[in-house]
């Protein structure tokens, strides 16, 4: 259930610790993400950074509490997929099936409109057989949340002394014209349109 104290908000730098302890269990204890070691504030900070210089990077938070990120990024990083952008988040471990995660896309789809974005696509570890490491309630909820799987990669990622797979899944924002417009990059996108749409 959605809760009404919850604000989805740009992420700040000072936000790297928390957002950092978000990420921890994700790298020790699950295959969700294929990094073998938790990058430190600094990185996390220069990431946020970089992220933003084109695109989205957000929080969900209540009272001064992170309970979840999300950004999208460049989807392969040449121009002609300009109009593609990836994306991810990550809950508290603690706040899940609180529909955060849809608030959070909901917003990432939002913004990515106003920057003229047309296709997400979610890059999503996939195990074999669902184990203590991996289960596929991330293909799960991207399918609920209209994406379609488009690709698989078999054994391509390896943790925790075993192999996992991995999924590409997709979703339309809007028609593909001959001629689309230009980008956007998201420091250009006015405060006054992010809070229209519920982001401050």
């Amino acid at each position: 259930m959605e809760k009404d104290n919850i604000c989805i908000r740009i992420a700040l730098p000072d936000d790297a610790v928390q957002i950092q302890n978000i990420y921890e269990p994700y790298v020790t204890k699950t295959a969700i993400t294929f990094e073998y070691d938790l990058p430190d504030v600094g990185e996390f900070q220069e990431r946020m950074r970089k992220t933003k210089e084109k695109y989205p990077y957000i929080v969900a938070e209540e009272d001064g509490e992170i309970l979840g990120y999300a950004y999208t990024g460049p989807f392969v990083g040449r121009a002609a997929y300009g109009w593609a952008a990836e994306v991810s988040i990550y809950l508290k471990e603690n706040k899940r099936k609180m529909g955060l995660g849809r608030r959070l896309y909901r917003a990432l789809e939002e913004i990515s409109k106003m920057q003229h974005i047309l296709n997400l696509n979610a890059c999503i570890g996939y195990p074999e057989t669902e184990d203590e490491y991996l289960t596929k309630n991330s293909v799960e909820f991207h399918a609920h949340m209209g994406y379609r799987m488009v690709g698989k990669f078999h054994k391509c990622g390896y943790k925790f002394g075993r192999w996992y797979d991995m999924v590409w899944m997709e979703k339309m924002l809007g028609d593909h014209p001959a001629s689309p417009l230009p980008v956007v990059l998201f420091p250009d996108i006015r405060a006054e349109d992010l809070r229209e749409i519920g982001v401050k």
